[in-house]
């Protein structure tokens, strides 16, 4: 992987792979870069240059304190930047809203594909209090209760569901990424419900959503398609269970973006 630099100093990790007009993915919550890698390939097999990336406090990426979620937007300001100024970019879950808040904030972004966004536009929301208290386990050497509490409060999954994840072979690598936690309930707290400048984002927006997912994200991105100016919604079957099917999502960006 290659490292861009974002404005306060912090290395962020990249990979690129294709050639074509460029789509920079962002991850959601417990992913790395490399958790992209199909969504990647299909995408380079259909003429476009992908770029993945480890979002701050994971993989091969660093961490600058403070953080706030306008740090999270230099960081990809920083990765696009690196592979040339300006891309479409397709973000997932907590990467969603990622995206959609870095595009309020000028990062230059050409289109923007928003995959079942949590924004919760202030109905049923997390503890307010979520973020210091999984960062107060961080610090305390508690990053396993950090990433259940987040599973349990911040997601919203069942104690038995968490229960067995804790039980799972891939737990350890939920555990290496207890930091990001902190930033991801610190994200979607500070704008579950999208700013104006959200709103009105000078580039064109597709929101879509599984038929099968989490209830709230269905609504979450048909609501997100309403209220954002020009926005349009799609159902995209083949995803289930809020995971991105890299087949069908790369047939619609490919319907979108014009290939050389």
């Amino acid at each position: 992987m290659t490292l861009a630099t974002s404005a306060d100093g912090t290395p962020i990790a990249y990979d690129t792979r294709g050639d074509g007009p460029t789509v920079v993915v962002v991850n959601g919550a417990f992913s790395v870069a490399s958790d992209g890698a199909k969504f990647a390939s299909a995408l380079a097999d259909a003429g476009f240059r992908a770029v993945t990336y480890d979002r701050r406090a994971r993989g091969g990426s660093g961490d600058t304190k403070p953080f706030a979620p306008e740090r999270e937007a230099d960081d990809l300001a920083a990765v696009i930047a690196a592979v040339g100024g300006a891309a479409s970019v397709v973000g997932h879950s907590s990467g969603a809203v990622l995206a959609l808040y870095a595009a309020s904030l000028s990062v230059p972004v050409e289109q923007l594909f928003l995959s079942e966004p949590p924004f919760r536009f202030g109905e049923d929301e997390p503890p307010v209090d979520l973020p210091d208290r999984l960062q107060a386990l961080v610090d305390a050497g508690r990053p396993e209760d950090a990433v259940t509490t987040f599973q349990l409060e911040g997601i919203g999954l069942p104690q038995p569901v968490v229960a067995q994840i804790t039980q799972s072979p891939g737990f350890g690598a939920l555990v290496a990424l207890a930091q990001s936690t902190v930033y991801d309930a610190r994200l979607t707290r500070d704008v579950s419900t999208p700013t104006e400048a959200m709103r009105e984002v000078d580039v064109p927006v597709l929101v879509f959503s599984g038929r099968e997912t989490f209830p709230f994200l269905r609504a979450s991105a048909e609501r997100l398609a309403g209220v954002v100016r020009g926005a349009e919604f799609v159902e995209v079957p083949e995803s289930v269970g809020h995971r991105l099917d890299p087949a069908a999502t790369t047939r619609l960006i490919g319907s979108r973006v014009a290939r050389s």
